[in-house]
C-alpha cells in the first residue's frame, strides 16, 4: 500500500521557485500540510497562497538562509513549535553560480555551491532530524545533480559540492538503517527553471542558450517524481534515482533541433 499524505507534515527547503515551489504544490494537492523555507519571503507567501489553494489544509512559511547555522536553528525551532513534527523532509535548497574553471573561479561562488549543496544540507538535516518520527513512511529526500555523478568543465565546485550530497545522502542511510526513515537522493540532468538565471548572475540570453532546441524537464516533472518517491510503500526505498530529459542521453550529450531563425 502507498503512503498516504494526507495529514503529513512536509517541510521544502528552496521552496520560493523551481523544484520547491512546484513541490509544494504537488503535496499540497495530496492534502500535505507545508513548511516551506527560503531567503525569498515574498515568493514564498505566493508558494504558501497557491499551496492553499489547491488543497493543503496547512502551508506555513518562513526565512530561512541554508548557509547560517543561526538561520536553520531558528527555523527548525518555529518548525518545530509549528508541528512538533516533520514527516518528510526536502532538501531542496542549493544552486550553481558561474561557470569558471579552476584557474578562474572565484572564492565567493565556490563558497556559495559548498554552502547551499552540501553544508547547508548537513544543517538542515542535523536541524529537523529530532523533529523526525521513527515510523514507516517517514522520509528524507534531497535534491543532487547528474554533475555529482560526472564532472564538466566549468563545473568543478558545483560537481564536487553535488558529489559531496550524493555521499552526505548515502552516509545518513546508513546512519538512520533501523529508524524507520528513509532516505534517497533524486539527481536531475537539465531541467529548464531558474537555474540557469542564477549560475549567470542574471543573464537570461546565456540561460536560455542552455536549453535552445531541446525539451528540457520542467519542475514539474521533478515534483512528480519527488512525490513519487515520498509515497512508495513504507517498506520500500528509492536510494539513488538519476532523471534526464529524453533528449539528454549523458551530462555531455544532447540532442537539439535545429532553432528557427
Amino acid at each position: 500500500m502507498n503512503t498516504s499524505l494526507t495529514d503529513k507534515w512536509i517541510l521544502i527547503t528552496g521552496a520560493s521557485s523551481g523544484f520547491g515551489a512546484a513541490a509544494a504544490v504537488a503535496f499540497a494537492k495530496q492534502g500535505a500540510r507545508l513548511l516551506l523555507g527560503a531567503r525569498r519571503l515574498e515568493r514564498l507567501e505566493q508558494v504558501s497562497a497557491q499551496a492553499r489553494a489547491v488543497g493543503s489544509p496547512e502551508a506555513h512559511f518562513h526565512a530561512l538562509d541554508v548557509a547560517s547555522t543561526a538561520s536553520v536553528n531558528v527555523f527548525a525551532a518555529w518548525a518545530g513549535m509549528t508541528t512538533g513534527r516533520v514527516d518528510i523532509l526536502l532538501n531542496n535548497a542549493g544552486g550553481a553560480h558561474g561557470l569558471d574553471t579552476v584557474a578562474e573561479g572565484k572564492d565567493a561562488d565556490w563558497e556559495a555551491m559548498f554552502q547551499s549543496n552540501a553544508l547547508g544540507l548537513l544543517r538542515v538535516t542535523r536541524a529537523v532530524l529530532p523533529l523526525m518520527p521513527h515510523d514507516a513512511g517517514a522520509s528524507i529526500i534531497n535534491i543532487g545533480s547528474i554533475a555529482g555523478h560526472t564532472a564538466y568543465e566549468g563545473g568543478s565546485a558545483y560537481c564536487g559540492a553535488k558529489a559531496a550530497e550524493l555521499q552526505i545522502t548515502r552516509a545518513l542511510r546508513l546512519e538512520l538503517n533501523g529508524t524507520g526513515i528513509r532516505v534517497s537522493t533524486l539527481d536531475p540532468g537539465l531541467a529548464e527553471t531558474e537555474f540557469s538565471i542564477v549560475r549567470f548572475k542574471g543573464d537570461a540570453t546565456r540561460a536560455t542558450k542552455v536549453y535552445e532546441g531541446m525539451n528540457a524537464l520542467t519542475a514539474e516533472d521533478i515534483a512528480e517524481t519527488i512525490l513519487w518517491l515520498a509515497t512508495r510503500p513504507a517498506h520500500v526505498n528509492i536510494d539513488e534515482l538519476i532523471i534526464k530529459p529524453t533528449d539528454q542521453a549523458a551530462i555531455h550529450k544532447v540532442f537539439r533541433r535545429p532553432v528557427p531563425k
